[in-house]
């Protein structure tokens, strides 16, 4: 039987109800992003910094805490604060700019993604603000003061969070239905002392009228005052009317979102009352411009709340289309909270985990975070190069500069982000793995995510898929055919029947993007392919983005790898789709295989001919370096650049054959004939007639790459596959040309400046690999079986089959979110206080990456995104163990 939320979703998409029209599509972090960068030279740090955002009007969209809006970005709603300390008030996320961190840009503060209904119908926010002066000098220089080696300078490491000295703000949301929102604010004072907090709800529009993108101006006026609860009246072109309930406040203050020149350029304001308007008047507590005001674009209830010691305090809001004619802040507004609540229970009660509170904990805060981290993002590029009409007109630099050959790119679109503070912006491959934790919950949004990107709007016209904002054109593993199939296979196995209109759908829009790569990066036209660093940031010896040292070319297993595997994931869907629909779908599928084994077959002869990509010697697969007088130089570094090689892998089931006779004729001829040509195969099977293995990676090979995954002395960590082998504690040398390069195995933070020095693959454990992996020793098991059976050096040399290997990788990685025996989880090894404090116990970061050694979380603090996928792995071994 369906639940209510699961109707609520089924509703939107046959249309019946827009519940997502609203929900947390703020970013927080509008500013230092590309969109907002108009600079000459691309210096968006600078160009839009912290101080700015307070006083500037953003073009591209709006950030805010807790904060939600419409998904297109219209009316915006955050909860802003402030401690009477601070020299202006919290109304946004502060963390250090990328040349500021000594490890990147990095965000300094201290909130957690409690809840979310996939409708958005429930969600919670906590963040946690400190009573003492927020320490933003402090925590800039400290960090400027540090080396690449040390660790960052975080906010817990100030001391404003001892002695619980602090405020809760529980920001909580309840739809009545789709355009009745209810807001609760909840203040816990954590401390023993009394504590005075303001507190300012803030809703505002989006200033589109300063860019001639609108005709008429959007007004918030005030209808009614009284000693319980006030209204205001939001008016907007497209959203047409809506309704501010709030409880009564000390001050109903009104400003416009309009810039602040006078403070940022001293020219004369265009009205008395802008942007940072409020934050002037709340600490300096002058509203004497405020006196009689009754309408703006921006809006704050001003709420001075005195709180005893433990004390908490409620503060309510409703958003709705509904003119109520009594207070809705009262009975009925308890009741719609505790029945969302109650439905967002049932939804998630479907997500078993054996009785295991603390899995279900984690699983839920990460599915949270995952719909949390939903974003409004746009840009149009031909506008963001041009400039808009009554505007300053951009440098003439910029024509020719970032993403100026990005012009059919058009992007305004609810997009999941890896993380909407360090990354608020999309970038293609963490969306591949976004959605299969997304698929749990909300199928539908899942493949519209990934049709999306395949739209004109977003695919350049030669099939390139934009990889991000800082440089669309860079280039990331073709993942994306991947993550189409496991969300189809995901829905399959849900209800019995395979959406194969979604497969053929995205099937001809990644032809495409598969003729590019194949045109664009294997230099020589023999299958082995080039990429770039292929979202490894700073995996190589050098830069495998930039110029080539000596001046040659990178072939690169991991590229020929990737290539591989989408070769066997277009083969793959091409066979199910033509399991119904032969026609055409049956001959493209030979021309996958065929493909497959050209390439497999050039990544494991290359040896043959110049003992290169894949070492006989030790069976691992390297890169090579091609100079152009010929020379080849294999890199050998042990790292996820040989592993990726057993990404390609794929079973076909006997049946499958059984129902497309022309193409096993294909297969079969094509086998023998290479047969008889002593060429490389890579198709094994136990008979003519039985199920089919492809894979780059031959029986034969398999487990010298296995003894290298499995050694704790390389890459098997207690909490998952390291990036790179611990061989190179020992760093590794290569001479080219009369240059040194060289690299070292470091866990944690990187210590090179390669991609900012914000993300490190030289050791830490990351987890869309590590499931990449567990994916593929499930693949070769699914084959296999109980034939293939490996010693566990990491298990007391235990032989175990593939199955039960990768189900001790997947319980490793959960591992890190787990409480140990002592109460600690590894993932917040670095502060005493989540295993110490009772109100910090059950809060769980998602970081973009993990210690190799210790599990501890470094990174992007809330990368919930591509590391949610956890919620998968604990969904898994609770309800399809290994055998």
């Amino acid at each position: 039987m369906a639940t209510e939320e699961q109707k609520r979703l089924d509703a939107h998409y046959n249309e019946s109800a827009d519940w997502l029209r609203w929900g947390p599509y703020l970013s927080e972090r509008q500013w230092g992003t590309v969109r907002e960068d108009y600079s000459e030279h691309g210096e968006a740090w600078d160009y839009f910094p912290h101080d700015h955002a307070r006083s500037r009007v953003y073009r591209w969209g709006e950030d805010g805490i807790a904060g939600i809006t419409d998904d297109d970005c219209n009316l915006n709603f955050c909860v802003a604060m402030w401690n009477g300390k601070d020299p202006i008030i919290k109304e946004r996320l502060f963390g250090l700019t990328g040349p500021e961190g000594n490890h990147g840009e990095d965000v300094k503060e201290l909130y957690y993604y409690l809840d979310s209904t996939p409708t958005h119908s429930y969600m919670k926010h906590l963040y946690k603000y400190p009573q003492s002066e927020f320490p933003y000098d402090e925590l800039a220089r400290v960090n400027r003061e540090r080396s690449i080696d040390e660790h960052e300078y975080e906010i817990l490491d100030s001391g404003v969070f001892d002695d619980n000295n602090y405020f809760d703000v529980f920001t909580e949301y309840a739809k009545a239905d789709e355009d009745d929102i209810l807001v609760k604010v909840t203040i816990a004072n954590k401390s023993e002392d009394a504590a005075e907090i303001t507190l300012m709800p803030t809703l505002w529009f989006t200033n589109r009228w300063s860019f001639g993108l609108m005709d008429e101006r959007p007004s918030l006026e005030l209808l009614k005052e009284s000693s319980t609860y006030s209204e205001i009246k939001a008016t907007h072109p497209k959203l047409k009317e809506y309704h501010v309930y709030c409880d009564a406040a000390e001050k109903l203050l009104f400003a416009e979102n309009e810039t602040n020149v006078s403070r940022l350029f001293d020219q004369p304001n265009p009205t008395e009352r802008v942007k940072d308007s409020i934050n002037d008047a709340v600490v300096s507590g002058d509203f004497t411009a405020f006196e009689g005001v009754e309408s703006g674009t921006k809006f704050s209830p001003l709420y001075k709340i005195q709180l005893k010691g433990k004390e908490e305090k409620e503060i309510r809001l409703r958003l709705s289309k509904k003119k109520y004619s009594k207070n809705p802040l009262k009975t009925s507004f308890d009741r719609v909270f505790e029945e969302r609540l109650k439905e967002a229970d049932e939804f998630y009660a479907q997500f078993t985990t054996g009785g295991n509170e603390d899995h279900k904990k984690i699983q839920r805060q990460a599915f949270a975070g995952m719909l949390w981290t939903k974003q409004f993002y746009y840009i149009d590029i031909p506008q963001w190069l041009d400039g808009d009409e009554g505007q300053m007109p951009p440098p003439e630099g910029r024509k020719h500069g970032r993403n100026s050959d990005w012009r059919t790119l058009n992007n305004r679109d609810i997009i999941s982000m890896p993380d909407k503070w360090e990354y608020p912006w999309y970038a293609a491959w963490d969306l591949a793995f976004h959605c299969v934790p997304l698929a749990m919950l909300d199928m539908q949004f899942a493949k519209d995510q990934l049709i999306l990107f395949l739209r004109e709007w977003y695919m350049k016209p030669n099939g390139q898929i934009p990889a991000y904002e800082w440089a669309f054109g860079d280039v990331n593993p073709p993942v994306h055919a991947w993550a189409c199939l496991q969300v189809y296979k995901m829905e399959k196995e849900k209800t019995g029947t395979g959406d194969t209109d979604f497969l053929k759908r995205v099937f001809q829009k990644l032809m495409i993007n598969f003729t590019w790569w194949v045109n664009r990066k294997d230099e020589n036209d023999n299958n082995v392919f080039e990429g770039g660093f292929l979202g490894l940031d700073n995996i190589g010896v050098f830069d495998r983005s930039a110029e080539i040292p000596g001046g040659g070319h990178l072939e690169q297993a991991d590229g020929t790898s990737w290539m591989a595997m989408y070769c066997l994931n277009m083969l793959e869907m091409a066979l199910e789709i033509a399991q119904d629909d032969p026609v055409g779908f049956e001959d493209v599928a030979t021309k996958f295989l065929e493909h497959f084994v050209y390439i497999a077959e050039a990544i494991n002869t290359l040896e043959i001919e110049h003992d290169d990509c894949l070492d006989y010697k030790d069976g691992f697969f390297y890169d090579v370096l091609v100079m152009p007088d010929g020379r080849r130089i294999p890199l050998k570094v042990r790292s996820l650049v040989g592993l990726t090689t057993l990404f390609a892998t794929l079973e076909v089931k006997k049946e499958y054959l059984e129902k497309l006779p022309d193409f096993t004729r294909r297969l079969k001829w094509f086998r023998k004939y290479r047969q008889e040509n002593h060429r490389h195969l890579v198709i094994d099977s136990f008979d003519e007639d039985g199920d089919m293995l492809l894979s780059i990676v031959s029986g034969d090979r398999l487990p010298d790459i296995l003894n290298a995954l499995l050694s704790e002395e390389e890459f098997y960590s207690p909490y998952g596959i390291r990036s790179i082998s611990k061989v190179h504690e020992e760093p590794y040398v290569v001479t080219i040309d009369g240059q040194h390069f060289d690299l070292k195995y470091e866990p944690a933070e990187s210590r090179t400046g390669l991609f900012g020095g914000n993300s490190n693959w030289r050791g830490p454990i990351w987890t869309p690999m590590n499931y990449m992996l567990i994916q593929s020793l499930k693949e070769f098991h699914r084959f296999y079986g109980d034939e293939c059976l490996v010693n566990c050096p990491y298990d007391a040399n235990k032989k175990k089959n593939l199955d039960l290997i990768a189900e001790d990788i997947s319980k490793n990685i959960i591992s890190i979110f787990e409480k140990d025996e002592t109460g600690e989880r590894p993932v917040h090894a670095l502060h005493d206080i989540y295993q110490e404090n009772p109100d910090f116990n059950d809060l769980i970061l998602f970081y973009e990456y993990f210690h190799g050694d210790n599990g501890r979380g470094v990174g992007a603090s809330h990368q919930t995104g591509w590391t949610g996928i956890v919620a998968e792995l604990i969904d898994r071994i609770h309800n399809h163990p290994a055998e």
